[in-house]
């Protein structure tokens, strides 16, 4: 279905084809009319598939009234400091928030609408000179948003649109608690949409509580990795995982590469372990500072992009055109995890390879993440080069080295034929 036949006013059809998209995803095509209706909506569909555009377009239109200019629009900057935030939409990560008001900037950039985003790991100031020019789009992380909210800068009593995107990530981040006070800050909103890529138990009864009269929309079994991606699995012992990083990177032509560590010192040791071997890289993670994150990300946008190594921070929200390959560099614990972080590839139609390496104690993590996607993942073979280096190198055939054996010493008398002094045996 071709976005012209969305109903979507004439200024969001105008960006929409000043970027370039003709033909909706099945997401779009499904929840942009439902939206426009004015119905609450529950979105499951897989990473990567249009969802912010589904929900960001129809709330473009519901805000500028269906027509190419809001009221507000033309009343100047005085008025606009009186503008009420209208729409609310809510993102687990720095990263994701900042995509979406981006989408929304995008979207809405004929409609005369404001959007600004709030999230921690900044100085609030330039946030709170926003919020007081005013805006009708707020884009926020639970954390600062109630921060900013206690401090008196936020008042969401005139939102009318709420949006949860990747619900089933801000519950395992443990926002659960910040959800229910920021949604009953919010009383009289009249449409309330939620968005995410699983669809747990959890997830349904909140829906059932803060969804009304809501339609499901799935597109696609839940937690089905995209078609797209090439998946792949490597059996190594995590003591060879860095040579056969290095040399996967080194023989695979690959545009820009994506590697996931579980935790944020092993995402640091694998990019020294990297850099060592000639190769470019960099990490993202939650220690580092949101400056040091965006520049990282600016870098790996770039001509010449280094190898990006990140927890699974990034997993959800990191919207990067031609990542060409993901490397599971350890397997997640969480099944669900795993579909998110492939989901880095293959976006908006295109193809991707993911690949995985499983160690000896990583054995149930992967028969897990093969049951969750009802497939079998391949086992690699083809680096026949790497294992002959195995065979080849020194370290692998070494032995390990043994405790060396402690020597039992015996007694030599001393001067007054006292055994005091020790020594070892001759």
């Amino acid at each position: 279905m071709s976005f012209d036949e969305l109903g979507l006013s004439r200024s969001l059809l105008r960006a929409v084809h000043a970027e370039g998209y003709r033909e909706a995803t099945p997401i779009q095509s499904q929840a942009i009319p439902t939206v426009l209706e004015g119905r609450d909506l529950m979105g499951c569909a897989q990473t990567g598939t249009g969802k912010t555009a589904a929900f960001a377009l129809p709330t473009l239109d519901r805000l500028c009234g269906g027509s190419s200019q809001p009221p507000e629009a033309s009343r100047g900057r005085r008025s606009a400091r009186r503008r009420p935030i209208r729409s609310l939409a809510l993102a687990p990560t720095r990263e994701l928030a900042a995509q979406i008001e981006k989408s929304f900037c995008v979207y809405g950039k004929f409609t005369g609408l404001r959007s600004t985003v709030v999230y921690g790991g900044v100085s609030q100031r330039p946030q709170v000179r926003s919020l007081q020019a005013g805006v009708d789009i707020l884009v926020a992380t639970p954390g600062r948003l109630l921060d900013l909210m206690n401090q008196g800068y936020i008042d969401l009593a005139n939102v009318e649109v709420l949006i949860l995107d990747e619900a089933d990530q801000m519950l395992d981040m443990g926002f659960l608690p910040d959800l229910r006070r920021i949604v009953a800050a919010v009383p009289r909103r009249d449409q309330t949409l939620m968005f995410s890529a699983t669809m747990p138990d959890q997830i349904r009864q909140l829906a059932a509580r803060w969804l009304r009269d809501p339609k499901y929309i799935q597109v696609g079994p839940a937690a089905t990795p995209i078609e797209q991606v090439e998946q792949s699995v490597y059996f190594v012992e995590t003591r060879y995982k860095p040579q056969l990083l290095v040399h996967f990177l080194r023989n695979t032509p690959f545009t820009r590469t994506l590697v996931f560590a579980r935790t944020k010192h092993g995402a640091d040791k694998i990019v020294k372990q990297l850099v060592r071997s000639g190769i470019r890289a960099a990490a993202i993670h939650g220690n580092k500072s949101q400056n040091v994150r965006t520049r990282t990300l600016e870098q790996f946008k770039s001509p010449r992009p280094p190898v990006l190594v990140a927890t699974d921070i990034a997993a959800r929200g990191l919207d990067v055109e031609g990542i060409s390959h993901v490397v599971n560099y350890e397997l997640p614990e969480v099944p669900e995890i795993y579909v998110h972080r492939i989901g880095r590839t293959a976006r908006a139609g295109a193809t991707g390879i993911a690949t995985s390496f499983c160690g000896c104690d990583e054995r149930s993590r992967l028969k897990r993440i093969e049951r969750l996607t009802r497939r079998t993942i391949p086992v690699e073979h083809s680096q026949p080069e790497y294992s002959q280096q195995l065979q080849q190198s020194p370290t692998a055939s070494r032995p390990t080295p043994s405790r060396p054996q402690q020597v039992r010493r015996r007694p030599r008398p001393d001067k007054k034929g006292r055994r005091t002094r020790w020594t070892r045996p001759a």
